[in-house]
């Protein structure tokens, strides 16, 4: 093949990576990387899309090559490949071997350290999180994430501690977007929680979601209450009995952990993990991706599966589990909305046993609204919407369990 062809495939492939076809963008990659494989952008872009088809060994790979031929900027494919380790495949020491090398490349890189960061604070290393926060605002003085974040894990703040007032006056800051607004609200309410100004606080909370919502675009609608009552009745609707056992079921059934978020089953999860029987699978991301990717419309789709459709995704979903290496015993699927899918639970792990965490519904709905969360969850924003959803969380809990209460 001349220069030329490899360079016209190139072209082909970044094409298509930037019209957003992935799959064929991959497989023109593959093609071009296969005649000419010293190319690391190529194999970045490779990887980048590979990621976020949820080919995430194959992702790993790619990244591994671009740095193996020199792509500029190293630290941020080691950046890359951490998010996959800690998000995706649950392999948190991998992730921290990667961000220490990204670190060790660029010491005062910024996302690194915040990762860095937010991965000790994930496991329990406040000490270590503490330091990376620093570290990042030390090269970064105007990054309002790390100094949230760092105030997000002061432990026993005093009425006058100099962090409450590093965030009032941060907050007063000319030019700060919607997104650090809501950052630094969120952190100083924290604190001034823990001090008994619990009206000041309040008024930051308020404020904080106010920004929460400014963040997410003109375009954000907000919760839609009616939209939401609509999809629990056709969930409902969708799974109206048990499911039947399956003939030919394959593997083991993963212990799915649901309810409210906020209400305590990361704890749980911990307390059984402490078993040695049981893995820990944290908040995989295995059922949504499926629903999205073969269950068009869901619920619908999903109750028209029938046995070879339920056999298949069960195949689906033990095939990406494996992926994660999480090792032999029993595996947790903590994701606190799976309480919305456990009729697809049970229809593709008739065998499944559910794990249902509860709290107080006022202490519940204060934890969310004291959250900075994502515009998913944009029922969080506010404290009526956050009832309607408890509401209609606990509609849908009474028909599981009125299908499934021995499990």
């Amino acid at each position: 093949m001349t220069d030329g062809d490899w360079r016209a495939l190139l072209e082909r492939a970044s094409a298509l990576r930037r019209a957003g076809r992935a799959s064929e963008a991959i497989a023109a990659y593959e093609r071009l990387l296969a005649i000419n494989p010293d190319l690391p952008d190529s194999w970045y872009n490779l990887g980048w899309l590979q990621r976020r088809e949820r080919r995430f060994e194959d992702a790993l790979e790619s990244y591994a090559q671009a740095l193996d031929r020199g792509v500029g900027g190293a630290e941020e494919v080691h950046l890359n490949r951490a998010v996959i380790f800690a998000d995706h495949l649950a392999r948190p020491d991998e992730a921290e071997t990667e961000l220490r090398a990204a670190l060790s490349l660029n010491p005062r890189y910024v996302p690194a350290l915040v990762n860095l960061g937010n991965l000790a604070e994930d496991r329990g290393r406040r000490d270590e999180a503490r330091e990376a926060y620093r570290r990042a605002l030390e090269a970064e003085p105007e990054n309002m994430l790390a100094l949230s974040r760092l105030a997000g894990i002061a432990t026993g703040p005093g009425p006058n501690d100099p962090l409450i007032v590093q965030l009032e006056q941060a907050l007063e800051r000319p030019g700060l977007n919607a997104g650090e607004q809501a950052d630094l609200g969120f952190a100083l309410g924290r604190l001034l929680d823990a001090v008994g100004r619990y009206d000041d606080a309040f008024a930051a909370y308020q404020a904080a979601n106010r920004a929460s919502r400014a963040s997410f675009g003109p375009r954000f609608q907000g919760y839609d209450r009616a939209a939401h009552e609509s999809y629990i009745d056709r969930l409902i609707a969708a799974f109206p009995a048990p499911a039947p056992p399956l003939r030919a079921a394959e593997g083991t059934a993963p212990l799915f952990i649901c309810g409210m978020f906020r209400s305590g089953s990361t704890l749980a999860e911990q307390i059984l993990a402490s078993h040695s029987g049981v893995r820990s699978g944290g908040e995989l991301d295995i059922l949504p991706a499926l629903i999205a990717r073969e269950l068009k419309p869901y619920p619908e789709a999903a109750a028209a599966l029938g046995e070879d459709g339920a056999v298949a995704l069960r195949r689906a979903y033990l095939s990406e589990l494996g992926r994660q290496r999480l090792g032999p015993g029993l595996i947790t699927d903590k994701r606190p909305d799976n309480f919305l899918h456990i009729g697809l639970i049970k229809t593709i792990f008739p065998e499944a046993k559910i794990v249902h965490t509860r709290r107080s519904a006022l202490d519940n709905a204060l934890s969310l609204y004291f959250l900075h969360l994502n515009p998913q969850m944009a029922y969080a924003l506010d404290l009526a919407d956050i009832a309607h959803w408890y509401a209609q969380y606990r509609r849908l809990m009474d028909h599981w369990r009125a299908l499934y209460g021995d499990d």
